[in-house]
C-alpha cells in the first residue's frame, strides 16, 4: 500500500518542484500550514485580469505536499479563479469522499488518489491548491481597491 502512496511518479514530482521562490512584486499572496505535519507552503501570484500570468512558491512539505504543489506550478499558469478553485474542490472530493479527480490542466493530480486512504496527509497534499485559491481571492480584491475611482467606498 505505501508504494502506491509514494510511486515513482510521485517522488518524480517531489523532486522536481516547478517555479520555487518568490514573485518580487506579487498581486496576492498566502501562506497555508498543515496543524498535523507542519507542511508549509506560500504562493505568490501575479494576474492578468482573473486569470494567474506569474506565479511562485515555497514549498516545506512532505513528499506528497510536494508532488501536488509540482502539479499546481507546471499548470498554474493562465488558469482562472474558477478554474483553481474547481479543481481544489474536486481534488478535495476525490480524497476526503473519493469523488473523480479533476480533469483539464490538474488532471495529474489523480495518480494522487491513494492518498485518500490517508486522512492524516490530506491536509498537506491539498495545502499548494488551499494557498493558491487564497492568493487569488487576495490578489482580485487588492486589483478592485487599487481600480476603484477615486472616493469610491
Amino acid at each position: 500500500m505505501i508504494d502506491d502512496l509514494y510511486s515513482a511518479k510521485v517522488l518524480a514530482l517531489a523532486a522536481n518542484l516547478p517555479r520555487l521562490g518568490r514573485l518580487a512584486e506579487p498581486d496576492g499572496s498566502a501562506e497555508k500550514v498543515s496543524k498535523l505535519c507542519g507542511s508549509r507552503v506560500i504562493v505568490d501570484v501575479k494576474l492578468d485580469g482573473d486569470h494567474v500570468a506569474d506565479f511562485a512558491q515555497e514549498v516545506k512539505a512532505c513528499a506528497l505536499g510536494q508532488a501536488s504543489a509540482s502539479i499546481l506550478g507546471a499548470h498554474v499558469i493562465g488558469a482562472g479563479a474558477e478554474e483553481l478553485e474547481s479543481a481544489r474542490d474536486q481534488f478535495r472530493s476525490m480524497l476526503k469522499e473519493g469523488g473523480p479527480p479533476p480533469g483539464g490542466r490538474f488532471s495529474d493530480l489523480a495518480m494522487l488518489a491513494p492518498v485518500k486512504d490517508y486522512p492524516a496527509r490530506h491536509a498537506s497534499t491539498l495545502l499548494a491548491f488551499d494557498a493558491v485559491c487564497e492568493a487569488v481571492r487576495k490578489a482580485l480584491g487588492n486589483h478592485g481597491a487599487r481600480t476603484s475611482p477615486a472616493g469610491a467606498a
